[in-house]
């Protein structure tokens, strides 16, 4: 072998040597990189804030899904405000754990399992069942790893980032009632000494007058009354102490109806509230335009969880009800061939049987789409559906009993209208709108009861005609029939 053989040999060698070191460093440059990123993202996703909002979610109510929804967009909406805190919910454990998955992988919500805390005031005389475990909401005080967390219920709508509320006291509130504070939206400093302190008053069944959350909270810390009103340092420090919270941290939509626009001028109006009768919360696709405030919430929802999974059901439904149209019309000659015995002795009886059935029938195209459709749907995809729904059916009465569709439809007609008055976006304030639909309500009223007396006069027409229709199994038709029709 020659002396450039064995040169090029041994190039080729440590080429080969160098090529290898090469990939083995590179390798755990690699490795070390991505074990690196790991321990990132797992710090990251172990890091917590020092504050926290919180919420609290349990069943055994009719409305469990509703709240469940509602939580939902609520944690979406803190989120898609930059909130500088943690998002807790205080989950019981009969949560289904799908719900507990959506809340923790896709809304980013921390879910804290507890089990529910026992209500002694069950047995009170005032006590209203959709209350009894409302009381879930003192497992706020045990999230002992933050310095303050602000304690929400499901049906707080936020206008802003309240994220000033962190350096209030050990306690604050805001006072929506004159006398007594609300426990929709307070701060608390976590404690486990005032969280045992809490569970040993309710084993003793310490006093509380409507025996939820709100009667035992207030009853806790009594003389927040008399506390100074909570103004955020400018230098970010926590205050110590209970605290006033000011009414633009949870202004009641109450306020909002007589008026039409807010007029809160103490405080930044941050956050809404709707405390009243719960089948008027606003994600119910019926609460407006009887609230007007209802479309601001399912705007939030429109921007942050969306409505996929509605809308297979509106869909089936839309096509059901397109279809009852139809084959109510195709068949339309045929319903009017109801078979009665014209001799029959009780044929007085069967009228006024077809006559209950037939204003039954009106009445239940009304009623049955309303408790059919979503109740979480968007309100203009929920009324455009009921409308539909009550269109459909009516058209089953129309053509079985060969009613006038106007007079049957009249009822139809004066929702729709309603609907545009209460939707009318030009009025002055709240008492104007509630005195236009009432002058509505009131020129209607003679034309719907016109309309109900002509559907049973039609009614009563049809079925004395009907006397003369063939019976069942009859070859030919009775005699005189062919003269009269």
């Amino acid at each position: 072998m020659g002396w450039r053989e064995k040169e090029q040999k041994y190039a080729t060698t440590i080429n080969g040597v160098f090529r290898v070191v090469l990939w083995m460093l590179l390798f755990v440059m690699v490795y070390f990189d991505k074990t690196a990123y790991g321990e990132r993202l797992q710090q990251q996703q172990q890091q917590r804030h020092k504050n926290a909002y919180a919420t609290m979610m349990y069943m055994g109510t009719p409305r469990d899904y509703e709240f469940y929804v509602a939580t939902r967009v609520m944690i979406r909406s803190l989120v898609r405000l930059h909130v500088d805190a943690d998002l807790v919910v205080i989950a019981s454990l009969d949560v289904p754990p799908r719900w507990v998955q959506a809340l923790e992988q896709e809304d980013g919500a921390r879910v804290v399992r507890v089990e529910n805390l026992n209500n002694p005031y069950r047995n009170q005389p005032n006590f209203n069942k959709r209350f009894k475990l409302t009381l879930n909401k003192l497992y706020a005080w045990s999230l002992v790893d933050y310095d303050r967390v602000v304690m929400l219920d499901a049906d707080n709508l936020f206008l802003r980032k309240p994220d000033e509320l962190f350096q209030c006291g050990q306690f604050c509130a805001v006072f929506i009632n004159p006398c007594v504070f609300h426990t929709g939206l307070f701060v608390l400093q976590p404690s486990m000494d005032v969280f045992k302190d809490m569970v040993h008053d309710l084993e003793i069944g310490k006093d509380n007058p409507d025996g939820a959350d709100q009667g035992f909270i207030s009853g806790y810390f009594p003389d927040l009354l008399d506390r100074p009103m909570f103004h955020p340092p400018t230098n970010g420090t926590k205050l110590d102490g209970h605290f006033r919270l000011p009414l633009g941290y949870q202004m009641d939509a109450s306020y909002y109806y007589l008026r039409l626009r807010w007029n809160v001028p103490c405080g930044p109006n941050s956050v809404i509230t709707f405390p009243g009768a719960p089948w008027l919360k606003p994600w119910y696709w019926w609460s407006w335009p009887v609230l007007p405030l209802g479309i601001q919430w399912h705007e939030q929802r429109r921007q942050t969880l969306g409505y996929a999974a509605d809308m297979p059901m509106v869909l089936i439904q839309s096509v059901i009800y397109l279809g009852i149209i139809a084959l109510t019309r195709l068949a339309r000659p045929n319903f009017s061939k109801l078979c009665y015995r014209r001799a029959d002795k009780n044929i007085s009886m069967l009228q006024t049987s077809l006559k209950i059935l037939a204003m039954w029938s009106i009445f239940a195209a009304y009623v049955v789409p309303f408790f059919v459709i979503p109740h979480t749907v968007h309100p203009l995809v929920g009324w455009s559906l009921y409308l539909l729904g009550s269109f459909a059916l009516s058209t089953i009465a129309i053509n079985a009993f060969l009613l006038p569709m106007l007079s049957v439809l009249a009822i139809w007609l004066a929702i729709f209208g309603v609907l545009l008055v209460m939707a009318c976006p030009w009025y002055r304030d709240g008492v104007v709108r509630a005195l236009a639909v009432f002058g509505y309500a009131f020129c209607c009223a003679p034309f719907a009861w016109v309309s109900l007396v002509k559907v049973r006069a039609c009614l009563q027409v049809t079925l004395e005609r009907e006397n003369f229709l063939p019976r069942i199994g009859e070859s030919s038709p009775p005699p005189g029939f062919n003269k009269l029709y």
